[in-house]
């Protein structure tokens, strides 16, 4: 029989250690249930972590990256100054009142977006076209 005395703890499992577990499980001969024992897991969390790889959920962050920027200006219309000088007025920010802006990814792949496009939908975009 077997007392525990103490708080029963969960484990966290940083992110790395989960994809290097996860990535045991890949090689040749390599068997869940033994791989669970070696690391006191369930299969089923194993299982879990190996789907959740799988479908993308689980991942190695990517390091910051630095892209080139360069920037283009394009005239100014009658109608362009007004809504500028408008904006400025109420205190928003003169150069995201009414301006699009464009990314270009190192493949060629273009992104227009117009001041309407919110920070969510933009990461989202971003996102799926970094895959």
């Amino acid at each position: 029989m077997e007392i525990i005395t103490g708080v029963e703890r969960r484990r966290r499992w940083s992110l790395e250690e989960k994809l290097r577990i996860v990535a045991e499980t890949e090689q040749p001969g390599s068997g869940i249930a033994e791989i669970a024992r070696r690391y006191e897991i369930s299969r089923g969390l194993l299982w879990n972590w190996r789907s959740e790889v799988r479908r993308g959920v689980l991942r190695p962050e990517l390091p910051p990256s630095f892209l080139p920027v360069q920037t283009i200006s394009e005239p100014v219309t009658g109608s362009s100054m007004k809504h500028v000088a408008s904006s400025s007025a109420i205190g928003a920010d003169p150069a995201a009142s009414g301006g699009t802006i464009e990314i270009t990814l190192p493949d060629g792949t273009s992104v227009k977006v117009g001041p309407d496009v919110g920070l969510v939908a933009l990461r989202r975009v971003m996102s799926v076209l970094r895959r």
